[in-house]
């Protein structure tokens, strides 16, 4: 018998847990190491912030799905990794043997790069996480009573954009709706090089598309912008040239921000030679193995990916819920065969397929691969993608609390754009 253990309870976690226990049956045991027992659907994260959904509604209870399918569950966090004695330290105390480790920690949030950033120590809010959207949410209520200046965006280093779109373009509608919208300017803060770019170097005509919408919402910017500090109610951000010079600097008054960090490597493994790169992000090879330790997989937002080009300010590659899915499904297939005593061959297709809600329209992006060249670049607007993002909540969902294994992004994602199966040369059908 193998024991294999999974550290994170998220996306990747989640699905790595019944697609293992699933393909290795009784015979070996699953394990999950979270930190709490909530499984939270991240991507309906910006709408808690806006109060459009409730904790409850993204939240499912982790060790009781995972109860159903015969698979572990602990709910202290791990500590600490100890890859050449195969065993994970917890934060109680306790320490977990593996034979196979799955690490899909998801990301540590880095707020600390920047004085005064984020809800804990810092002015800003966050919506990485349900907690952090609870708080931001409660933030929110209090601004409404006196609103005033809003800054949304993203810090330098950030590989996450999608959800700072989102963000503004909700609360853009949500203020709207209260007919407050006229008390509120707004500017959107990004490292990247123009709106649109998402650190995958555009998506289609992206940076047409977006552009628009802010302009249509009355949403200014500023993009090769770096957060250098925040002090209560004010952000000072340096903007850049292409070369990285400093054009000028912007004191943006906020009564409201919220900023979506850049990420590391969790703390657990950050410091683990060979594991690691120098930000903390697991290396892995083509078959989301460790080249160092090769019972070691990953999958996630924790994976090291290089940006997909330089850019003036720095900015990071997206971890797409999709390409998350693939991830999983490769490694997987691979542990399998290491139990087998087969060769590893299973590979993930790393393609960006989003899906970003505007609060009453939405925009779908699909880039494949998500590395240029591609063979499909897309990009397109409407109110079909946010009912299609509202019914993929309800399916993810109803997927983690019934333990499916099946690829419910290509499933339902893909089929919501037009792609029925991806060929080369494909393009998505409706418009």
């Amino acid at each position: 018998m193998c024991d294999v253990v999974i550290i994170g309870a998220g996306l990747g976690g989640m699905s790595a847990a019944y697609e293992i226990k699933a393909a290795l049956g009784a015979a070996h045991r699953v394990t999950v190491v979270g930190e709490g027992r909530q499984f939270s659907f991240t991507p309906s994260n910006p709408w808690v912030g806006i109060g459009w959904r409730q904790p409850a509604d993204v939240q499912i209870d982790a060790a009781s799905a995972l109860g159903r399918h015969d698979i572990a569950f602990v709910d202290s966090p791990a500590s600490a990794v100890h890859p050449a004695e195969n065993r994970v330290l917890l934060q109680d105390g306790r320490e977990l043997k593996y034979d196979y480790l799955v690490i899909a920690t998801g990301p540590r949030l880095a707020f600390d790069e920047i004085p005064g950033l984020g809800p804990l120590d810092g002015y800003t809010q966050s919506v990485c996480t349900t907690p952090h959207a609870t708080t931001a949410w409660h933030a929110y209520q209090d601004f409404l009573k006196a609103p005033g200046p809003v800054v949304i965006g993203a810090a330098q280093g950030a590989s996450c954009f999608g959800p700072a779109y989102e963000f503004a373009m909700i609360l853009d509608t949500d203020l709207r709706r209260r007919k407050l919208r006229d008390r509120v300017p707004m500017t959107f803060v990004t490292p990247e090089p123009y709106i649109g770019h998402m650190g995958l170097g555009g998506v289609g005509d992206s940076k047409g598309l977006l552009e628009k919408e802010l302009r249509q919402r009355h949403i200014k910017w500023i993009t090769n912008a770096r957060i250098d500090q925040v002090e209560p109610g004010l952000m000072h951000v340096s903007e850049h040239d292409t070369r990285g010079q400093v054009l000028q600097t912007h004191a943006l008054p906020f009564v409201y921000s919220m900023v979506i960090p850049a990420f590391t490597g969790v703390a657990a493994v950050r410091s683990v030679e060979g594991l690691v790169n120098p930000r903390g992000f697991v290396l892995i090879d083509k078959h989301q193995r460790n080249p160092a330790f090769p019972n070691i997989f990953s999958a996630g937002v924790c994976v090291a990916i290089p940006p997909v080009e330089a850019t003036a300010v720095p900015t990071g590659a997206p971890k797409t819920g999709f390409m998350i899915e693939s991830m999983v499904s490769a490694l997987t297939a691979n542990i399998k065969a290491a139990i087998d005593g087969t060769p590893a061959i299973a590979e993930a297709t790393w393609n960006a397929v989003c899906l970003a809600d505007m609060g009453d329209s939405g925009a779908a992006f699909v880039a494949i691969p998500q590395i240029p060249p591609r063979n499909v670049t897309w990009a397109k607007e409407g109110k079909w993608v946010h009912l299609a993002k509202v019914a993929f909540e309800k399916y993810y969902m109803r997927k983690i609390r019934s333990g499916n294994t099946e690829p419910v992004y290509e499933k339902y994602v893909m089929k919501a754009i037009g792609i029925e199966r991806l060929k080369p040369g494909t393009q998505p059908g409706r418009q």
